[in-house]
C-alpha cells in the first residue's frame, strides 16, 4: 500500500503502566557547574589481582574528589612477561566547590599509581 520496502515495526506503549513504575517524587542532583577530570593508567599486573582489586583500592585513596572508576581494556600477551597482564583504567576526578588545578590532579594520579604499585604490585605501562 505504501511502497515500503524495509521491515516496518509498530509498537503500542500504555504510558499509565509505565508512568505507575516511576517513584511518586523524584529527587534530582544539580549538575555541578565545575568539570571534571578524565585520567587513564595502563597498568602491568599479575595475572590473579582483580579489577574490583583496583577499584577499590582507588576509592580507598581517593575518596573525596574520586568519582568513578572504569576498567576499558584487559590485555594478556606471553610478551608481558609469564603470569602477567595489562589493565587500562580510567579515572573521573571532580570537585564540587571549584576547578581542579593540574597540580591537584598530578598529585591524586601519583598517590594512585603509588598505592597501585605497593598494595598491588602494579607496574606503569
Amino acid at each position: 500500500v505504501f511502497d515500503i520496502e524495509q521491515e516496518v515495526f509498530f509498537a503500542n506503549i500504555h504510558w499509565n503502566n509505565v508512568m505507575n513504575t516511576l517513584p511518586a517524587n523524584p529527587s534530582f542532583k544539580e549538575i555541578s557547574k565545575y568539570p571534571a577530570v578524565k585520567r587513564d593508567l595502563a597498568l602491568l599486573l599479575n595475572k590473579n589481582v582483580k579489577f574490583s582489586q583496583i577499584e577499590e583500592l582507588a576509592y580507598k585513596t581517593e575518596r573525596k574528589l574520586l568519582k568513578e572508576v572504569s576498567g576499558f581494556d584487559v590485555f594478556e600477551n606471553e610478551k608481558l612477561g609469564k603470569d602477567k597482564k595489562s589493565y587500562a583504567v580510567s579515572f573521573i576526578i571532580q570537585d564540587e566547590t571549584k576547578t581542579l588545578k593540574d597540580k591537584q590532579i598530578d598529585k591524586i594520579m601519583k598517590k594512585l599509581q603509588y598505592n597501585f604499585e605497593k598494595e598491588l604490585g602494579a607496574e606503569l605501562r
